[in-house]
């Protein structure tokens, strides 16, 4: 339950629903036939799983040199733009097929018939072949769709189309704010050479040869804050805002040595807000708060819904163990290890990131960044 300026809102697993005060207890709580209603219309059941989730590495090794890295083992101690990593693996054919036989087996056993797969790295597009070949034979088990994150670098229109005839259907690009600072930090791991303007320009090309949607993450820091704001006007003048989505992430620590002094204060969350303004103003999608939700992918300790796989066939119960020596939970040959022998190991979004705040911290800023966007939503009649 959040309190917005004129209305109260209700964010559960089935939706978003505005309240008016006759609905709430003073202590903020769902008086009863509030909570009956929303119960009725489906607000407190979370959707019906439809699509097993598939995530493969296409190759752990990436071009850039990105310090904060959750793949980096370690900061680069010569200063440049080469932090050691995890161990490089490439995705080959031999190991689609286990990949594939894994994925049918799990898929039946839930009953799922459809396939959504990311395409991940490292940076995927180092091993375009793997990618390709991954698509088209997956679509001979099941009906697939396909997104991807990439840094864009690589991503030429032939690239696109060929992708995206295979299946693919978004992209998630990550900005490190405006062009100075970008190029400053999101860096060519051969030579430090900025990457702003080619990634721009590889989104341009490929939107004009596809219809291909695109996730703009836009990395919030003390070395990006000040540049936000003409960030967005600056993608929102060379891109089709109506193509993309724009939201904002602090990131976070993850133990290689990178720190990000940007607290979560009051100037943080109206700073998130004018940006999510903004962005709507130009035409961007910004994504409307909702409910926490498990995730299909690591939120089931039995790798229920989805599956991370290395490169080399390794599974990881989530992104951000993947290719990391001691975290596996399995192997696609071989099937998952007994959960008593991966406890320790299954963890979830973001469980490795660590904050200087505590939870009621980081929680008040959630809650006072969803609630001025709903309550922006709504007045805009966006909602």
């Amino acid at each position: 339950m959040l309190r917005g300026e004129r209305t109260w809102w209700f964010l559960g697993p089935g939706g978003v629903a505005r309240l008016a005060d006759r609905h709430v207890t003073p202590d903020g709580g769902l008086r009863p036939e509030a909570e009956q209603r929303l119960r009725a219309s489906g607000m407190f059941t979370a959707a019906t799983v439809r699509s097993y989730a598939l995530t493969v590495l296409t190759s752990t090794h990436c071009n850039l040199g990105c310090g904060y890295c959750f793949q980096n083992t370690a900061q680069d101690l010569a200063g440049g733009s080469r932090p050691p990593r995890i161990a490089r693996t490439r995705l080959t054919s031999e190991t689609i097929t286990s990949i594939l036989g894994f994925t049918e087996r799990r898929m039946a056993a839930v009953g799922l018939e459809r396939l959504r797969i990311l395409l991940f790295g490292g940076e995927p597009l180092l091993n375009p072949r793997g990618c390709l070949e991954l698509l088209e034979r997956a679509a001979d088990i099941a009906p697939t769709s396909a997104w991807m994150i990439s840094n864009a670098t690589l991503l030429t229109p032939s690239l696109a189309r060929r992708l995206h005839d295979r299946g693919l259907t978004s992209v998630q690009v990550t900005f490190d704010g405006d062009r100075d600072d970008h190029d400053r930090i999101r860096v060519g791991r051969a030579d430090g050479s900025g990457t702003f303007d080619k990634i721009v320009r590889n989104i341009v090309k490929a939107s004009e040869v596809t219809p291909l949607r695109w996730t703009l993450r836009v990395n919030v820091s003390q070395e990006t804050f000040h540049g936000v704001d003409a960030l967005i006007d600056r993608l929102g003048a060379a891109l089709d805002p109506t193509r993309c989505t724009l939201y904002f992430a602090r990131i976070g620590d993850v133990g290689v040595g990178y720190a990000n002094s940007l607290l979560h204060t009051g100037e943080l969350s109206s700073a998130f807000t004018r940006w999510q303004r903004r962005a709507l103003e130009l035409g961007f999608t910004v994504n409307r708060p909702g409910g926490r939700k498990t995730c299909v992918t690591c939120g089931h300790t039995d790798g229920r819904y989805g599956a991370v796989v290395s490169a080399d066939g390794t599974l990881a119960s989530c992104w951000e163990t993947a290719g990391k020596p001691d975290w596996e939970v399995g192997t696609v040959a071989d099937g998952y290890l007994p959960g008593a022998g991966t406890g320790d190991r299954w963890i979830a979004c973001q469980d490795l990131y660590s904050y200087d705040e505590d939870a009621r911290t980081l929680a008040r800023f959630r809650d006072t960044v969803d609630t001025a966007l709903l309550d922006h939503l709504h007045e805009t009649g966006r909602l």
